[in-house]
């Protein structure tokens, strides 16, 4: 295979959910061959699994060194932790071995990055509650790679074509969301969204800032943080050279943004830029009760790696039936690959 293309590790996720699985089916689109060298970081026995129950035309391959790889389309190449007891794990429920065997590829991931012998990583969904019960208290995996690259400014990014939310806090309350939302981490955000513009090859990105409060504050009729903290960050942003629109009422903001007037979005809060981002993203079928599709890509910017993830859960309801979408996946390792491509370009 191609060794100019870019190396891809993906870690294996919850082996209780859906993370092997869409990983195997993943690897049955030959575009993901032909555009990079993917390697599981996880459990040989659980991706086996997967794969017997799938009777996917996949050679599951245990190695214990990136360069014991061999890449061709028709092998899985596992960087085996070997850390599952296979007769114990239990598809949908919660455990401290499924948490352990989450961490432990999340952590294999990044040190595999940080040592440059992979060139971006992938992760597929972990489930805090197991993690938590395997003595890991982190709340997800973005703090996780902050943790362990030691980066102390750093954002989560949703991307799915036009539509590109980073978010200036994520997993705290709403009512802390509000105390956090400050000049200086705006401007930070904004940056970091500048540049992975940049890095998506879009070399002038216009940027829209959402208010925090009902009509972005209403000049101060419903709170004044878009006067105190929000406005004076779009300015001295503008002034810093950046291109930037707010604060934007966000009812209307993600309407422009999907249809491709702001490359990019800042939300203040989780749900502000989540919402929009999986009502276009995801399909729920409600005959089957189920996640008919699930798209976009979560990206954690500002670390020295390169870190893309599925944007959706473990999905304990539909683990081990064998239906679940690898769409999100696919984008993704899609996305990982463009930011390798370009880093060292």
């Amino acid at each position: 295979m191609n060794e100019e293309i870019p190396l891809i590790g993906i870690s294996m996720g919850d082996p209780a959910g859906i993370g092997p699985e869409i990983i195997v089916k993943a690897f049955l689109h030959k575009e993901v061959h032909e555009r990079c060298r993917p390697l599981v970081i996880g459990d040989a026995t659980v991706m086996q699994q997967a794969v017997n129950q799938l009777k996917a035309p996949l050679k599951i391959v245990s190695i214990n060194a990136v360069a014991e790889a061999v890449f061709t389309p028709e092998t899985l190449n596992v960087f085996d932790l070997k850390n599952v007891i296979a007769a114990e794990l239990k598809p949908g429920e919660v455990s401290a071995m499924a948490g352990n065997a989450a961490f432990e590829a999340v952590h294999k991931l990044i040190e595999l990055a940080l040592s440059g012998e992979i060139d971006a990583t992938v992760t597929a969904p972990i489930n805090k509650e197991s993690i938590h019960k395997a003595g890991y208290l982190f709340s997800g995996h973005t703090e996780i790679y902050a943790h362990f690259t030691g980066t102390e400014k750093f954002a989560m990014l949703l991307a799915d074509e036009n539509l590109r939310v980073i978010h200036v806090t994520t997993h705290v309350s709403l009512r802390k969301a509000c105390d956090l939302c400050k000049k200086s981490r705006i401007l930070d955000v904004i940056k970091l969204l500048d540049d992975a513009c940049k890095q998506f090859g879009i070399p002038k990105p216009r940027i829209a800032v959402a208010g925090l409060n009902p009509h972005a504050g209403e000049n101060g009729l419903f709170g004044d943080e878009e006067i105190l903290e929000i406005i004076p960050a779009i300015k001295e942003a503008n002034l810093k050279g950046f291109t930037v629109e707010g604060p934007i009422p966000p009812d209307t903001m993600f309407v422009k943004a999907v249809q491709g007037k702001y490359d990019g979005c800042v939300a203040m809060y989780h749900d502000q830029g989540h919402i929009p981002f999986k009502l276009k993203g995801f399909q729920w079928d409600n005959e089957k009760q189920t996640m008919k599709s699930v798209k976009g890509v979560n990206i954690t910017l500002g670390l020295p790696i390169i870190r893309t993830s599925v944007d959706h859960g473990t999905a304990f309801d539909i683990a081990g039936k064998g239906i679940a979408s690898p769409d999100a996946m696919l984008v993704s390792i899609d996305y990982a690959i463009l930011m390798a491509q370009n880093r060292n370009a």
